[in-house]
């Protein structure tokens, strides 16, 4: 029997875009997987598609928080609940290519690797290509990702039957990059797919798209999750900065 992916969704106010994120997991030609949707107590109709998609299919399951708790409570409900050998992570507005998750399982194979991470596609609200593909790097170490966080969360892929699971730090931002920092205190690297496998949408509502908001998020993880000297933090906080404009100039 094929192994199970464990793929978790986080939706909040999501009914804009949450089908289409769904149908781009329908489409995948690796068909046993499981969808995690934890609605974070929406007051739009996210919960009511994300229901309308659970009744056509059961691989998906619906949870609902009864009030907003963030989206790493949301991921670490879902983390919690997961039940594949494969974890992965989809927000409700972004999309994966056809042959995500076997193109990913495939890799892992290959190159008997425990985490992976892939280029993905950056479009606007209406999934209209206007920046550059974000290209990663073939292997992204613990101190790469202190540097800047190549690590796109829609493309990250861990296989949690051979490295455990791990739970997001509860910060509102920057609890991906926490995660990941706590798996690469114990594996060397995560293995980088150069080829595009995703779309990233970029909406100005974006909980990350004001990148001055984050910069308190950020040196939290610095000193208060990894617990960096001052020096060290500063050091890596001003990395940050300037690969994030190079990032996202293009």
């Amino acid at each position: 029997m094929s192994a199970l992916v464990s793929i978790i969704t986080p939706t909040f106010n999501s009914e804009k875009y949450l089908s289409e994120t769904i149908i781009s997991i329908q489409n995948q030609s690796y068909t046993n997987w499981e969808l995690l949707l934890v609605d974070d107590c929406s007051s739009d109709n996210s919960l009511k598609i994300a229901h309308q998609f659970a009744r056509q299919d059961s691989r998906i399951s619906v949870f609902a928080f009864q009030e907003n708790k963030g989206p790493a409570k949301a991921r670490n409900f879902a983390i919690e609940k997961a039940k594949g050998n494969y974890l992965a992570f989809l927000d409700s507005d972004d999309i994966w290519f056809p042959n995500f998750i076997s193109n990913n399982i495939q890799t892992i194979e290959k190159h008997n690797v425990t985490f992976l991470c892939s280029s993905y596609k950056r479009a606007n609200a209406q999934l209209e290509i206007f920046y550059s593909d974000f290209i990663v790097p073939q292997k992204v170490t613990y101190k790469d990702i202190l540097k800047t966080n190549s690590i796109g969360c829609l493309t990250a892929f861990i296989a949690i039957d051979k490295v455990g699971k791990k739970f997001m730090p509860l910060l509102n931002k920057r609890q991906d990059m926490g995660l990941w920092l706590s798996y690469l205190k114990e594996i060397p690297f995560v293995y980088g797919i150069q080829e595009p496998q995703a779309i990233y949408r970029i909406r100005n509502e974006s909980i990350s798209s004001n990148k001055f908001t984050l910069i308190k998020y950020q040196w939290e993880i610095y000193r208060k999750i990894e617990k960096l000297t001052l020096i060290n933090s500063i050091y890596y906080l001003i990395c940050w900065m300037y690969f994030g404009y190079l990032k996202h100039k293009n």
